[in-house]
């Protein structure tokens, strides 16, 4: 069984910052990539924010210059979202999701359960 458990959602006045944590545990043998993604109501989920093993990232034009995703230095399994300037249509739920390896031959992405971001003043 593998779990991601997100944390740090919350309500913020326009102009404010949040920061996102994703934790990944269970039966992982290698996460290849992981990411942040938001799905805001009557809206499709959309990539936010993704980070390779190898540190590479990658971001949604609406986000570039405010948001940054890491992962943790020593905790490979953990990634984190800092979201700085935040807008009023950055308003979602932010799911962390994660590509990785759980056997020798298989592989597969999952899920965290959500986290609601509200920006509002």
């Amino acid at each position: 069984q593998v779990q991601l458990v997100e944390s740090g959602g919350g309500l913020v006045q326009p102009g404010g910052s949040l920061r996102l944590s994703c934790a990944a545990s269970g039966s992982i043998l290698r996460i290849f990539t992981m990411g942040w993604y938001r799905q805001a109501p009557g809206k499709q989920r959309e990539l936010v924010a993704s980070i390779t093993t190898g540190g590479r990232t990658n971001y949604a034009d609406s986000v570039k210059g405010r948001f940054a995703i890491s992962r943790d230095n020593n905790a490979k399994n953990t990634v984190y979202l800092q979201m700085n300037s935040l807008k009023f249509e950055d308003t979602a739920v932010y799911y962390c999701n994660a590509r990785l390896q759980y056997s020798s031959d298989s592989e597969a992405g999952y899920w965290g359960q959500g986290t609601q971001v509200t920006v509002s003043s």
